[in-house]
């Protein structure tokens, strides 16, 4: 009996249906990303994760034979040397600590031409130093201009207060008094002053 065999018929003949997860899987493994439509993206995610696994137990194993059985595995199912030298030898050191769900599909608009369902397959990245290096210097830097922000605000207050008493009088207004007044915009335009009385 054949239940539970309709899995992602795709509409094609099984060597159309292979071909094409072949040409997918590659592809997303040299792009890191495709744009394909939703069903196909739904079939190509395991058919893609269990390549993911066959480059992950050639990195674990320690015997040869095994790391060079899992490429041919892999060059047997996918059809592209270059797809899965890339796979083996690079891309496959970020899913090293991960167990399972290397491949991430979001949802797009629908296409225009015949209105099928489209979606953005990716590979999931690791955590990476870079990004969090990136941001952490992205925190400080918005850290330190708000520091000298604060500083040129009291050097200014600190001048305004030596001008005042230059001239005699005392002046009492505090910093943030400073910083509401040069914050709000004057109603009265600078070429029209209110008349003196």
């Amino acid at each position: 009996m054949r239940h539970l065999k309709h899995h992602f018929q795709l509409s094609v003949k099984q060597e159309h249906r292979k071909s094409l997860m072949a040409n997918l899987a590659s592809q997303l493994f040299l792009h890191e990303k495709i744009k394909t439509t939703l069903i196909k993206a739904k079939a190509l995610r395991p058919f893609a994760e269990r390549i993911i696994t066959l480059a992950k137990r050639a990195v674990l194993s320690e015997k040869p034979e095994q790391k060079l059985h899992c490429r041919r595995l892999a060059i047997a199912r996918i059809r592209n040397e270059v797809a899965v030298k890339k796979l083996f030898d690079e891309t496959v050191s970020q899913f090293l600590k991960r167990d399972g769900g290397y491949t991430r599909i979001y949802k797009l608009m629908s296409r225009v031409g015949d209105g099928a369902p489209m979606a953005l397959i990716q590979l999931v990245e690791a955590p990476s130093e870079k990004r969090r290096s990136a941001k952490r210097s992205k925190v400080a830097k918005t850290k330190a201009s708000q520091a000298d922000s604060a500083e040129k605000s009291v050097a200014e207050a600190v001048e305004t207060a030596a001008v005042a008493e230059e001239q005699g009088g005392v002046l009492e207004v505090s910093v943030a008094e400073q910083s509401e007044v040069k914050d709000e915009p004057s109603s009265v335009p600078s070429d029209q002053k209110a008349p003196e009385a």
